[in-house]
Parts: C-alpha cells; sequence; structure tokens
C-alpha cells in the first residue's frame, strides 16, 4: 500500500471556502467511483484557513497518470475538476494547470 500527501490552495474568501467544504460533504457518485476504480482505497482532505491536505492510500499498483488518462475522457469528473477550479488556486511554483501537489515526507515517528 502506498500513502500519498498532496496539499493545494484554495482563494482565500471566506464565502469560497465555505462552499467548497459544502461541495465535499457531497461528492458526485461519478467522481467517487473515478476515485475508487483508480486503486484509491482511501482518501482524506483537510483544511485550515485557505490551505487544503489530502491523504491518499492506494493500492501498490496506483498511478497517477493512469488515474489522470482515465479522468480525461470521464465528462463528469472533467464537469467537477472544472467547477473546482472556482475555488482553487495552484501553489507558488506549480506548474501550469497544475492543482494539488506532492508533498515530501520529511519526518515519521517510529
Amino acid at each position: 500500500m502506498q500513502k500519498i500527501c498532496l496539499a493545494l490552495d484554495l482563494k482565500n474568501d471566506p464565502d469560497l471556502i465555505t462552499e467548497y467544504i459544502e461541495f465535499h460533504k457531497n461528492v458526485w457518485p461519478e467522481v467517487q467511483k473515478s476515485i475508487l476504480d483508480s486503486g484509491i482505497i482511501n482518501l482524506e482532505i483537510y483544511n485550515v484557513a485557505d490551505r487544503l491536505f489530502m491523504i491518499i492510500e492506494a493500492n501498490s499498483d496506483f498511478s497517477f497518470e493512469e488515474k489522470a488518462e482515465k479522468d480525461a475522457s470521464n465528462s463528469k469528473v472533467q464537469e467537477w475538476e472544472t467547477l473546482m477550479w472556482k475555488f482553487q488556486k495552484a501553489l507558488p511554483d506549480s506548474k501550469p494547470g497544475e492543482k494539488w501537489v506532492l508533498m515530501d515526507k520529511i519526518f515519521q515517528l517510529k
């Protein structure tokens, strides 16, 4: 199993942040299915102010490239992603069009 952590910022607007959180209380079934079908076993998103943190637990076969390829042909996933850009802003130093950015693990208590 893989554990993957990512970060993303939201636009610093309290109303937009509230709306974003509301959308995530009822993520569209097609989006949830695409997540599960990609090999993701568990996905959690945490929020503080305008910063988001995502933890993914995925099987060993999971690949962001394969997920992106499948999502590109899924109209509901594309609709969701376009809608989410209303709330999201790229982190500094992100590549053009890049949303969630992989985080590096710098510590683990054992």
